[in-house]
């Protein structure tokens, strides 16, 4: 069948977010697409480039009242470009912002983009020779409002949480039956109590621990260079004391449980000590840490928040 005349015309096709006005007209704070699926790449600390697969959310504000809509689209194909051409930076980050509002024009004059990947990291074991891949899922966050860039880090952390009140509970019970087993005014025999201390007839009662979770936000002084995910990880990890392990042979778990019972801590006490260890990285403008204690005796969780308190600060 010979073609018809009407293929070789160019199709015009319905642009209804540019010709229909809105029934409702004003404008949005935000208007974009969420949980983009794209991989990209990051710097590590040591030089070599982190390939992960991201979760990204692009958004611009509409500040054209009567507009019905913005290009999604375009901002797709903007991260798209941007994210598969060269490793995620805070360069890179400001471009791809300034290119999501020059293809706006009139329309929008803020842009934000969300980034949400795994880092994985090699940690190695706390007595043995074993090491073992730990995952930490992070977040980049950069923004342009009028001109002006703000960018800001996540991390999440998972560590171990021993209770202060329940290991003061358990000394008691544990020094109650020491009353029973060895009569008072009586001379003890040393090899006894060192077997007693041993068996579990003598520690009757053992302090309750669950595994905890540590989150930061960080904003950025605008000068810096890169994203400091480990230097806020280890930071963070210092200064609670007990991160969750990877490869762990009977020696790490020894050490692991002394560290525990070395640090006991309410989840108050571990919002201090992150929020002491963030205070005085010059690196960092604001912070926001929560710690969330993910209680063994409750059905519900242990959570305390703390701020470093400027530029405009943070909500829980």
């Amino acid at each position: 069948m010979a073609p018809s005349s009407h293929d070789n015309v160019a199709r015009v096709m319905p642009d209804i977010a540019s010709d229909a006005r809105s029934a409702l007209a004003g404008t949005l704070d935000w208007v974009g697409m969420g949980e983009i699926d794209v991989p990209i790449t990051v710097a590590g600390n040591d030089g070599r480039m982190i390939a992960s697969g991201a979760k990204v959310n692009a958004f611009v504000n509409l500040k054209d009242p009567e507009a019905r809509g913005i290009h999604m689209s375009r901002l797709y194909l903007h991260v798209d470009k941007a994210l598969s051409a060269e490793a995620i930076s805070p360069c890179s980050l400001r471009r791809l912002l300034r290119e999501f509002l020059e293809s706006h024009g009139e329309l929008s004059d803020r842009a934000k983009v969300e980034i949400r990947f795994d880092y994985l990291v090699r940690r190695p074991a706390l007595i043995s020779d074993n090491t073992g891949w730990k995952s930490y899922p992070v977040s980049v966050s950069g923004s342009i409002d009028r001109g002006q860039f703000t960018l800001e880090v996540g991390v999440e952390l998972a560590y171990s949480s021993t209770c202060p009140c329940s290991a003061a509970l358990a000394r008691q019970l544990i020094q109650e039956q020491f009353q029973k087993d060895f009569l008072a005014g009586k001379a003890l025999d040393y090899q006894q109590v060192l077997v007693w201390l041993g068996s579990e007839q003598g520690i009757v009662a053992t302090p309750h621990s669950q595994r905890s979770s540590a989150e930061v936000k960080a904003k950025l002084l605008p000068s810096f260079e890169g994203f400091p995910f480990l230097e806020i990880i280890d930071r963070v990890e210092a200064a609670l004391k007990t991160p969750v392990q990877t490869a762990v042979k009977r020696e790490d778990e020894q050490a692991f449980a002394r560290l525990n019972g070395q640090n006991l801590m309410f989840c108050e006490d571990a919002a201090r000590r992150m929020r002491d260890a963030l205070d005085d990285d010059d690196r960092i403008s604001d912070f926001w840490v929560r710690a969330t204690h993910f209680e063994s005796l409750h059905p519900h969780n242990a959570v305390a928040v703390a701020t470093k308190g400027v530029a405009g600060g943070y909500n829980s």
